[in-house]
């Protein structure tokens, strides 16, 4: 298969778009896209051979097997080889029109020890829906989620990996914003030994709005990194993205990688990147790579920020001069850290059910009433 190239040679690009892992060199860690991953550890994602495909259970009548169709949206070598392996294709077909305020809830089913996955999500104009991916963390994993969200629609998604375990996740999710149409992508991790999550935008039309959310938690000797892609391709769109991760243990370690690239004929574009991150004990290290190329001047507003700081102690003292323990107020600061976050999930049910996923990570679930 040919590849393709996705965006021009600037300082974020060339990116490579192909189906075929030959396309893709063996990575070694020094490719600046492999810099921060340990590769040692994930060398078999690397390895061309056969493997199961995911599976699903979920109650919507919404939610089929289908083909794989031959869209290129593969941009490393694990993806690229996970899509050459997968058998089939999980999708989510929401028709033209759709309202429903019950969000289309999907379990991802795995064959240990490996499976790969391939999901796409089909959104139809001027509809209004939920998605919640549950993502099989008993399993190691690869794979691509597809997402098309068509004119005038407002699709919120959120990608859950929550619980323990030692598996490894490696996913790309890559998704087509349509005319005057509004995406939330949420991705809470907070479970797997290790994490590679890498979202992708693009827009097919002006108007367009994306909101790429993030919260992560990492602890012991576990390893996350997100590397969010977004492409300004089309004028008078809007992007916002938010990554806030909090770090404990020796040697945990968080990458995040934003790249922002406004084409030149993206005039009147709104885009901001934000990355913070809470370093709660000694030991954890925790790399935020922000980017933006601004091809054209002519925007509405651009910028980025990134910061990484360790636990507050002057809100630990306030808290414990009124009375609060401190390892109860310990866990409300860092509570407090995800909530603008944790607010972009619209679905109160979905919401109560992160936070408390949250809540038992963070051990606030063992404290004292």
């Amino acid at each position: 298969m040919t590849a393709v190239a996705e965006a021009p040679a600037t300082d974020l690009a060339p990116r490579i778009r192909s189906n075929d892992p030959d396309d893709f060199p063996l990575p070694t860690g020094r490719e600046e896209e492999w810099r921060f991953t340990p590769v040692n550890v994930v060398q078999d994602f690397f390895e061309v051979r056969p493997l199961p495909t995911l599976g699903f259970t979920s109650p919507s009548p919404l939610v089929s097997t289908g083909a794989v169709g031959d869209d290129t949206y593969a941009v490393d070598r694990p993806a690229a080889i996970a899509r050459h392996a997968v058998a089939h294709a999980i999708v989510i077909e929401i028709p033209d029109g759709h309202e429903s305020g019950e969000a289309i809830d999907v379990s991802l089913v795995g064959s240990a020890p490996a499976a790969v996955g391939h999901i796409v999500i089909r959104c139809g104009r001027h509809a209004y829906a939920t998605v919640v991916l549950r993502h099989d963390l008993a399993t190691d994993s690869a794979g691509s989620i597809v997402t098309h969200v068509g004119d005038g629609s407002r699709l919120t998604i959120l990608s859950l990996m929550d619980g323990r375990g030692d598996s490894r996740q490696m996913w790309q999710w890559h998704s087509i914003i349509g005319r005057d149409a509004t995406l939330n992508a949420l991705s809470v991790t907070m479970g797997a030994a290790f994490i590679r999550m890498c979202p992708s935008v693009e827009f097919a039309g002006p108007g367009g709005a994306v909101d790429v959310v993030g919260a992560f938690l990492t602890q012991g000797a576990e390893y996350q990194e997100h590397r969010v892609f977004i492409d300004h391709n089309q004028p008078h769109c809007s992007s916002n993205v938010v990554y806030k991760g909090a770090l404990s243990g020796d040697s945990s370690h968080s990458v995040w990688v934003g790249d922002v690239l406004v084409r030149r004929n993206a005039v009147g574009i709104d885009t901001y990147e934000l990355n913070r991150n809470l370093l709660l004990t000694d030991g954890p290290r925790a790399d935020s790579v922000p980017n933006l190329e601004l091809e054209t001047g002519d925007v509405a507003g651009a910028g980025h920020a990134s910061a990484t700081g360790r636990f507050d102690d002057e809100q630990l003292f306030y808290l414990q001069s009124r009375g609060i323990p401190e390892d109860l107020a310990r866990h409300l600061v860092v509570r407090g850290f995800f909530v603008d976050v944790l607010a972009k999930i619209g679905d109160e049910t979905l919401r109560r059910e992160v936070l408390t996923g949250l809540e038992a990570r963070i051990g606030m679930s063992e404290l004292p009433p």
